[in-house]
């Protein structure tokens, strides 16, 4: 599954880890995460526009 995904922003460490990647959601109810995804495959590295 594809999903969408920022990885120009300079690393942040996040408890132990280094991330290198936001992964773009959307919270809903119960405070459950919905991924943002494409509809179709694209090319991976596709800019957002």
């Amino acid at each position: 599954m594809q999903v969408i995904t920022v990885i120009n922003f300079p690393p942040k460490q996040i408890a132990n880890i280094m991330s290198q990647c936001l992964v773009l959601g959307i919270l809903g109810e119960n405070d459950t995460v919905t991924l943002l995804k494409p509809d179709k495959k694209v090319e991976n590295g596709s800019l957002i526009q």
